[in-house]
């Protein structure tokens, strides 16, 4: 699917953007870290200056704000490379839980890894159902399915997960 995109841009215009992406980027992104203010500060003003250094060459995106999560969610995985989290077997956590948000930078890290491993789909499913705290229902609503086939979903995702998450390990 492409993106419709205007050409040109005016300082107006990137300053209204840059209000009305600046929180929901930022706590899209402080979730998947585990709150670590500092990182989430850095992967937020390097997705805004990609972003600043992009629209001017190619235009406004029909959604920056997607677009900037998608930057970010780049420089995460990246990020996640880098990093050497904790033993899988010393991270309390239990994919099966409703709601679950790491604790600090190296459970954020561990959790990084395995949703990059993850298809798109898959990966955002399981954000949208732990981190955003979305409902079976809402979810369903959204995906056009039935809520038996996002939880089929749901429990194939974190499956997926988890084989990730021991593969980093093996």
């Amino acid at each position: 699917m492409q993106t419709e995109r205007r050409t040109s841009i005016s300082e107006e215009e990137l300053v209204d953007v840059y209000r009305r992406c600046i929180g929901p980027l930022y706590s899209y992104t402080s979730r998947r870290i585990g709150g670590e203010r500092q990182l989430a500060e850095d992967i937020v003003q390097e997705a805004f200056l990609r972003g600043l250094s992009c629209w001017h060459r190619e235009g406004l995106p029909r959604s920056p704000l997607a677009w900037l999560k998608t930057v970010a969610s780049n420089l995460l995985a990246s990020h996640y490379r880098r990093v050497q989290p904790k033993r899988l077997e010393e991270i309390p956590w239990e994919p099966e839980a409703t709601a679950w948000e790491p604790a600090g930078r190296e459970e954020a890290a561990l959790l990084g890894r395995g949703l990059s491993r993850l298809s798109e789909s898959q990966a955002h499913l399981l954000e949208a159902f732990h981190f955003e705290g979305k409902r079976v229902r809402e979810l369903a609503q959204e995906m056009g399915i039935s809520e038996r086939a996002v939880e089929g979903r749901l429990r194939r995702a974190r499956a997926a997960l988890r084989r990730a998450l021991e593969k980093i390990f093996a």
